[in-house]
């Protein structure tokens, strides 16, 4: 065998983990499995074993335009927060210099 006779075992926690990353930040199953050091192949097994056991089967065309449309949403609402959190930085310095300036005064 390649890497050792013994078959690698992972405990339910971290593949439901790895699946939840997978679905959660929309990455590449390649790129999360390489993040966490398993293979591609074993990481696209527990997403389609996990993709079955919750929705029963494959996607109807509507739910896959609905599920497409609540990405996009969920993108842009994720924009706009980042964005908001560089606006409340950027005021909480503006407010510290403020405070000094007007202490040094």
């Amino acid at each position: 065998m390649g890497r050792g006779d013994k078959k690698r075992q992972f405990d339910p926690g971290f593949r439901a983990g790895a699946v939840w990353i997978v679905k959660e930040t929309g990455k590449p199953v390649a790129q999360v499995a390489r993040d966490l050091g398993i293979s591609r192949y074993t990481l696209q097994n527990w997403v389609k074993n996990d993709r079955g056991q919750a929705q029963g089967g494959e996607l109807g065309e509507s739910e896959r335009q609905e599920l497409a449309r609540l990405r996009a949403e969920r993108a842009a609402w994720e924009r706009e927060r980042a964005e908001l959190e560089m606006e409340r930085d950027v005021l909480k310095r503006s407010v510290v210099l403020w405070v000094k300036d007007s202490m040094s005064q």
